[in-house]
């Protein structure tokens, strides 16, 4: 990979070059497996003696109860959850992922700037300001796509809470009265961003409609590309 750089002019005062660590992000919808692959990835990195450190959306100590709070009323202008969400990366971004990253530590990221930005252009923004509102963002060594069909996302959506959530259905977006169809509606023009995506942003598109364990041993065989091997930890 070139050098560590920002998409943007980056968060002030830190030197890209000073990052030793790797940072490799896995996207994909709710429902993707990404979690789950993401905990199999750091029990297999810290097997191999490397250390490891996560982060995800909403998990900013600085604002991650209040955005919870206002989605849980469904009354949250587009323009506002944009922001909150933007706040909540750039809080992980400066207090994690570059201390994570000077200290040589590989971050896994349950998604990133993509989900987000997909998010918002799908809900109008323009996308010219979405691409500069995360001009802080780092340029990973790696993005994982997972790709699954909406019709097997519902199904595990359902599996796992027996119900679908307002926002991850696009039903403020006004897509259908039923929020099955509008789940299904929704994930598709999301898949669509992504698609388009996928060049600009170098993602590794992986078929998550396969098992876990088929797709786990993909992701393996190419983040060992990214990160090396390191010595087993002594047991």
């Amino acid at each position: 990979m070139s050098a560590r750089r920002f998409y943007g002019p980056g968060i002030p005062g830190v030197n890209p070059a000073d990052l030793r660590g790797k940072l490799i992000v896995i996207e994909g919808p709710d429902g993707s497996g990404r979690s789950t692959q993401i905990d199999m990835l750091t029990d297999w990195l810290e097997a191999r003696g490397h250390a490891i450190a996560q982060m995800g959306l909403r998990r900013s100590t600085l604002v991650s109860g209040e955005l919870e709070s206002a989605k849980a009323g469904n009354i949250l202008s587009k323009t506002t959850m944009s922001l909150f969400y933007a706040t909540d990366f750039a809080d992980q971004l400066e207090n994690r992922i570059i201390p994570a990253l000077k200290a040589g530590f590989i971050v896994l990221a349950d998604r990133y700037i993509y989900t987000l930005m997909a998010r918002d252009i799908v809900r109008g923004a323009d996308p010219a300001w979405v691409e500069d509102l995360y001009g802080i963002a780092l340029v990973p060594d790696a993005v994982f796509s997972l790709r699954v069909r909406p019709e097997n996302l519902v199904e595990r959506v359902f599996q796992k809470s027996q119900q679908l959530d307002h926002w991850e259905s696009g039903m403020d977006l006004g897509l259908d009265l039923d929020m099955f169809k509008s789940f299904i509606k929704y994930k598709r023009r999301l898949q669509r961003l992504f698609d388009g995506m996928r060049k600009r942003y170098d993602f590794h598109v992986v078929n998550g409609n396969r098992s876990a364990r088929a797709i786990q041993k993909e992701l393996r065989r190419e983040i060992e590309k990214v990160v090396g091997t390191a010595e087993p930890v002594a047991s």
